[in-house]
């Protein structure tokens, strides 16, 4: 599954990118900068239900920003520093989101394998 957001995670600013399905589960998460840092799933859990109900939101704090976007496959979540080309990001999710749709959580034992 990286390959479907490496795109995303080679524009510069961004720290990591969290996917998790329409149910709720997390399928992918990549925090190359700093992953020691990055927050707990709990957390972004809470964060997805604090902005249920939306397309898209950004969230803007002192170190940093997090961008969100709804699909009806599930709920992205981009975290970047303060200086980090918004719109570069959201075309990059634009670009994306077809790929999404054709993805299929594996269950069991093929999560193991790539195909």
């Amino acid at each position: 599954m990286r390959e479907v957001f490496a795109d995303l995670l080679a524009v510069d600013g961004v720290k990591g990118v969290v996917f998790f399905s329409a149910a709720g589960d997390l399928l992918f998460e990549e925090f190359p900068i700093n992953a020691a840092s990055r927050p707990p799933v709990g957390r972004w859990r809470a964060l997805l239900g604090t902005v249920a109900g939306f397309r898209e939101a950004e969230l803007l704090f002192e170190k940093g920003r997090i961008y969100i976007r709804a699909a009806p496959e599930g709920t992205l979540i981009v975290a970047t520093g303060r200086i980090a080309p918004g719109a570069l990001i959201r075309l990059t999710c634009d670009i994306l989101m077809p790929s999404l749709a054709r993805l299929k959580p594996a269950k069991g034992l093929r999560r193991f394998f790539s195909r």
